[in-house]
C-alpha cells in the first residue's frame, strides 16, 4: 500500500494585484480516503519554495470512486499579503487570525427591538444604567 500522494497544479495565474499565484490542485491519493488541506500546503510550501502561513487551499471535492481530488490553491509573496487579502475565516483556519465571538443573528435583532419599546423616563433611566454597567 502506498501512501504517497501526488500533487499536481494547473491553469496556474499570477495575480500582481492581489500578490498571489492562484491555480488549481489535482491530488492524486492511492489507498487514501482523503489528504489534510494541511499535508497539501505543507508539499505546496515546498513545490512553490514559500512560507506555508503564506498558502491557501479550499473548496477540494474527491471524484467519484476516490484517489483523486480537485480543489483551488493560492501562494501569496507573503505572509502579510495572505493577512490583508484572505477572508477571515480562512485566516482564523489557518491560525493567523482569532475569531470575534458575538451574539447570534437573531439575538441581536431582538436586542435591538427590545431597545426600542423603552419609551420617555424610563429611556433616559436605560441609558444611564448602560453606562453605569458598561464600566
Amino acid at each position: 500500500m502506498s501512501d504517497a500522494i501526488t500533487i499536481r497544479t494547473r491553469k496556474v495565474i499570477t495575480n500582481p494585484l492581489l500578490s498571489r499565484r492562484q491555480f488549481v490542485i489535482d491530488v492524486i491519493h492511492p489507498n487514501k480516503a482523503n489528504v489534510s488541506k494541511d499535508e497539501i500546503r505543507e508539499q505546496l510550501a515546498a513545490l512553490y519554495k514559500a512560507d506555508k502561513d503564506s498558502i491557501s487551499v479550499f473548496g477540494f471535492r474527491t471524484a467519484f470512486g476516490g484517489s483523486k481530488s480537485t480543489g483551488f490553491g493560492l501562494v501569496y509573496t507573503s505572509v502579510e499579503a495572505a493577512k490583508k487579502f484572505e477572508p477571515a475565516y480562512r485566516l482564523v483556519r489557518y491560525g493567523l487570525a482569532t475569531k470575534v465571538e458575538k451574539a447570534s443573528r437573531q439575538q441581536r435583532k431582538q436586542r435591538k427591538n427590545r431597545g426600542l419599546k423603552i419609551f420617555g423616563t424610563d429611556r433616559r433611566a436605560a441609558a444611564k444604567a448602560a453606562r453605569r454597567n458598561k464600566d
